[in-house]
């Protein structure tokens, strides 16, 4: 399981939050000033540092937290595809910005004069993420590693477990903190699911982000993928795509599941897996490139 296709095609804003955190992280990482961009109750409440509340929701602190932190950003994508890149938007700034409040409480109560006591990094929007992860997106394989069971999914927790304790206590608070604001998005207090910016708000990480790396992808719309899909544009997609053996097996529930719970109409995902055989990213190709016609 990849989160779709490759790059950031109908990502806009990941991929500027993802440019943006590497960019942050590099820059203080070269100053030699990265493990010192974690909160402190000094830092807050006797030194007013309000500039280190801003870089401590990009710049991670580590390289492994970097690395385990853009690739779930990176995967995480996939939510930006399924709500499209206004209400995403709003998802990064309510669960950024909560996940936020809560560590400054957290650091009242606790009073502990200990330099940096929580870790930097946007923990808070990665962890809120693994709400709609365990509840949104189905599993679709399962396999066996010496007598224990797996799924796709798996690796994703792995990360998010690795990134959790990559600094003990300091990385383990913000990930609760961003576990939290989660759950209070996903249980749509003061309507926060609904909300949305103006699109000029949204459509600004369109133009500000670089060139997408990948060249299989066309620009990527500031829209929502989900829509009802017409069967020629789908027969269209498809002619366009190497000619498969037909297939014998009707598509598995768990891949229509998966296609769907990305945007996609039912029947539209159905019919380019009978098309690509029951390959979910074969099929997610076929549609995406149905939707830009």
């Amino acid at each position: 399981m990849n989160g779709g296709p490759s790059g950031f095609h109908n990502a806009p804003v990941t991929k500027a939050f993802v440019i943006t955190s590497a960019l942050f992280t590099v820059f203080f990482g070269i100053q030699g000033r990265s493990s010192k961009l974690g909160l402190s109750y000094q830092d807050i409440f006797e030194k007013f540092r309000i500039w280190k509340l801003i870089m401590s929701s990009f710049a991670f602190s580590s390289t492994p937290e970097l690395m385990f932190g853009l690739y779930l950003l990176y995967y995480f994508r996939v939510f930006e595809r399924q709500i499209g890149s206004n209400k995403y938007s709003v998802f990064i700034l309510f669960s950024g910005t909560l996940s936020l409040l809560l560590e400054i409480v957290l650091l009242s109560l606790l009073k502990d004069t200990t330099a940096n006591l929580l870790t930097s990094g946007p923990y808070g929007l990665i962890f809120a993420s693994f709400i709609p992860f365990y509840l949104d997106i189905p599993v679709s394989t399962r396999f066996r590693v010496f007598g224990v069971n797996f799924s796709d999914k798996s690796f994703i927790y792995l990360a998010g477990v690795q990134l959790l304790l990559s600094s003990w206590k300091r990385s383990i608070f913000p990930g609760v903190c961003g576990i939290i604001a989660g759950s209070l998005y996903r249980l749509n207090i003061l309507g926060i699911r609904k909300a949305k910016f103006p699109e000029f708000v949204a459509s600004f990480f369109s133009r500000l982000s670089l060139p997408s790396f990948s060249s299989s992808s066309p620009p990527a719309p500031s829209r929502n993928i989900v829509g009802t899909i017409s069967p020629n544009t789908v027969r269209r997609a498809e002619r366009s795509q190497p000619a498969p053996m037909a297939s014998s097996v009707d598509p598995s529930e768990e891949a229509i599941a998966t296609l769907v719970s990305m945007g996609f109409d039912r029947n539209a995902a159905r019919q380019a897996l009978v098309h690509a055989r029951n390959d979910v990213n074969a099929a997610t190709n076929i549609l995406l490139e149905a939707q830009s016609h």
